[in-house]
């Protein structure tokens, strides 16, 4: 049972069925029907109802085997003449998910180019299509199986989520969304059933274009459609409820004719700014967001939206007292003894005057010694003295002072070049690497700016520069000189093998790494490395406000760097 709620295959839904954009009559503010789902409403789409139908899902069992590799466990969904199957990848030895369906089916050519195309995509926030193939009268999808995963279904069976979580979802799903349909592919069934998040805390979308097609569902304008279904989700993350007044995944609908109310007029203590951005998003059937602000309609449009919004910080960690330290009856020495007897009165034992006991003794008798000591070696050095008056004085002759004991000062190095250092291919702005080493701090070579931060990965493993030192030096110390301060900068130092290396920090020897929020970084490596080349790496960048050259994001800004030895 925690496979299957944790699964990536859920397709069989039903509760909620009516599309988004269709929930308060037959057009929507566009003036155009928005979704053709799998019930009927003429005859060309009651024959092709019926002739669905008619071809049954294939009359496969567990056990089964497809292309003598993938291994069928458990059926999980049976329905409109397909399957959908939890499976073992027996080559790589994973768990993976099946749809299947017979290669006769009237929607087994759209489901096979909707896996293919999403297949192409590539992109981490979608639970990705491992293979699509037709074999043997069958065709079937090969997807991603996330056990660690938790349905937004399940969360939200608890209560609404955090602000912080909600902010998340909607920054994390409207970016997927808008990467997908720049690559002319949508979703159209998005919903909470089709949204998981990882034990990590990413937000990932299942069924992309797949889901869809498996349906036969079909809209004339798929940028708003999936929009609103953000929308809907953020609504439903934010008041446990779901923006329509049916029921729906599990969720109870708004009270009827009461119509589209904001969040925070349906749970009290709701995040404003995440409200009115429900509400952007929610443009039903001509509705319009309840304060005035500009609808979005697009998920770009959702994305910009969201980067205007002050960013939403994770709530602070409670800690708890731990309890107090109680004794065990062992602990007090009672385990396996007697009862303890009544306690008798010991005598008092007078302790002798001071420096009477024998240790007292020793010790008087030991002070008395070193004193007769002192008064002998300090007759000595007064006759001495005495006597070296009447010797006359040799000239000194100067001796150079000892100096091996003292520590080198630590030098700063001296920069001969640099190159922008991209292993990916894409630099920043590699023309003002100079700026760097210049000696000028009002000069500065900067990254672009990000929408996604302080941590650049996973689209983007880092940024940074490769600097020349000419010959091969001890590094042991850097400072580098930053412009935007903030949380945070993470910086880290590599020896490289040349000016233009593209290989991967991974594979190269660390000198050492830091982070800060202000605008001075400091390095201290456990201990010096030789090398000529030297990367000042960047792997987490702080928000800053928009400049002349780029808008306001994550991104940072190198003014000066000191490398030392």
């Amino acid at each position: 049972m925690a496979d299957r709620s944790t699964a990536a295959v859920d397709v069989a839904d039903t509760s909620g069925e009516e599309p988004l954009t269709a929930k308060a009559g037959a057009s929507t503010g566009d003036g155009k029907s928005r979704e053709r789902d799998t019930a009927p409403q003429s005859t060309e789409e009651t024959d092709r109802a019926g002739s669905s139908a008619a071809v049954s899902a294939p009359e496969l069992h567990s056990g089964h085997k497809l292309a003598r590799r993938y291994r069928l466990e458990e059926c999980l969904t049976r329905l409109d003449g397909f399957s959908s199957w939890r499976a073992v990848d027996e080559k790589l030895r994973r768990a993976v998910g099946v749809h299947l369906l017979p290669a006769e089916h009237p929607r087994a050519r759209s489901v096979l180019a909707a896996a293919r195309s999403a297949a192409l995509l590539g992109d981490p926030r979608f639970v990705q299509v491992l293979d699509a193939v037709e074999e043997d009268e069958i065709v079937y999808v090969v997807h991603e199986w996330l056990p660690d995963a938790t349905e937004l279904t399940a969360l939200l069976a608890s209560g609404p989520l955090e602000a912080h979580d909600v902010y998340q979802l909607a920054q994390q799903i409207s970016q997927a969304m808008a990467a997908a349909h720049r690559e002319g592919l949508s979703h159209l069934r998005l919903n909470p059933g089709a949204v998981l998040r990882t034990s990590t805390g990413q937000w990932r979308v299942r069924g992309l274009a797949v889901n869809a097609a498996l349906r036969g569902i079909e809209v004339d304008s798929p940028q708003r459609t999936d929009t609103e279904a953000i929308g809907a989700l953020l609504y439903a993350a934010l008041t446990q409820r779901w923006p329509y007044e049916d029921d729906a995944y599990g969720l109870s609908g708004l009270p009827k004719g009461m119509g589209l109310i904001a969040p925070d007029q349906v749970r009290a203590g709701v995040h404003r700014g995440l409200s009115e951005l429900a509400m952007r998003a929610l443009v039903n059937d001509g509705s319009t967001a309840s304060r005035q602000e500009t609808a979005c309609t697009t998920p770009d449009e959702l994305v910009r939206a969201i980067a205007e919004m002050p960013r939403i910080r994770p709530p602070e960690p409670v800690f708890t007292a731990p309890p107090e330290y109680q004794r065990t009856s062992f602990q007090q020495g009672s385990y396996g003894r007697p009862a303890p007897r009544a306690a008798q009165t010991a005598p008092v034992v007078v302790p002798p005057p001071p420096l009477q006991t024998r240790t007292g003794k020793v010790l008087k008798w030991g002070v008395a010694a070193l004193l007769i000591a002192a008064l002998g070696l300090g007759s000595w050095q007064l006759a001495d003295a005495l006597m070296d008056r009447d010797t006359p004085k040799q000239p000194e002759t100067s001796q150079p002072a000892d100096t091996t004991d003292e520590k080198p000062k630590i030098a700063t190095h001296k920069i001969t070049g640099a190159a922008e250092y991209a292993p990916d291919g894409s630099p920043q702005n590699a023309d003002s690497v100079s700026n760097t080493y210049d000696g000028d701090s009002s000069t500065y070579w900067r990254s672009r700016s990000f929408v996604d931060g302080p941590r650049l990965a996973p689209y983007k493993q880092g940024v940074g520069i490769v600097y020349d030192l000419g010959a091969e030096k001890n590094v042991s110390a850097a400072s580098i000189g930053l412009r935007y301060a903030g949380d945070r900068t993470t910086v880290e130092l590599y020896a490289a093998d040349s000016l233009s290396s593209g290989t991967p920090v991974g594979s190269m020897k660390k000198i050492g790494t830091t982070t800060t929020q202000s605008t001075t970084a400091k390095v201290d490596a456990k201990e010096a490395v030789t090398t000529r080349y030297v990367v000042v790496w960047l792997t987490h960048v702080p928000q800053a406000p928009g400049d002349q050259y780029s808008g306001s994001g994550y991104k940072q800004a190198i003014t000066d760097v000191k490398l030392r030895g």
